[in-house]
């Protein structure tokens, strides 16, 4: 059994444990590159910094939590939470993390969550990403109308019972 991950608020002290887990999410890219050590932290370092700015411009800081597991940060996650829909912005484990539960603990509470709030839940996730696999497991389709050469596929998740086709809801 995992253990159960604990979710706090995002603090400017943060920020060096944040990009430590934006680089392990681009490692696998990173290496097919090739780049030089000191030419890939700079290209890293602005990446990270271009997502940082654009979430904090789009997405209300409020969904921006650490994971937690007993009391060390291995992950984050960003959610935008409206009154049509639960939108998981971003998550990410550090690797030593994931395969370990905690990605289906946490989707398994958002997946509650947007039951109870009676909403659709939302999410993008590049076509060769592995979670890809743990989203389809847990209920997630493709949305209809999306560009099928886009290298992101937009999914959705509706809780049974909770689909607007069915009249129920």
């Amino acid at each position: 059994m995992p253990l159960s991950p604990c979710l706090r608020p995002v603090t400017p002290g943060d920020d060096g444990f944040l990009f430590t887990l934006y680089v392990s999410t681009r490692a696998r890219e990173l290496a097919a590159w090739g780049l030089p050590p000191a030419q890939a932290e700079l290209f890293l370092r602005m990446q990270y910094q271009a997502q940082a700015r654009h979430y904090a411009s789009a997405y209300p800081p409020e969904g921006h939590a650490i994971i937690e597991v007993e009391g060390v940060p291995v992950g984050r996650q960003w959610i935008a939470r409206t009154s049509a829909e639960l939108l998981l912005v971003d998550v990410a484990l550090l690797p030593k993390h994931q395969g370990r539960g905690l990605g289906t603990h946490l989707l398994r509470e958002l997946q509650a969550e947007a039951a109870r709030a009676r909403v659709p839940m939302r999410l993008n996730v590049t076509r060769d990403n592995p979670a890809l696999r743990l989203y389809t497991r847990h209920g997630f389709t493709p949305a209809p109308g999306r560009d099928p050469a886009s290298p992101y596929l937009e999914l959705q998740w509706r809780a049974p019972g909770n689909d607007p086709g069915t009249g129920v809801g």
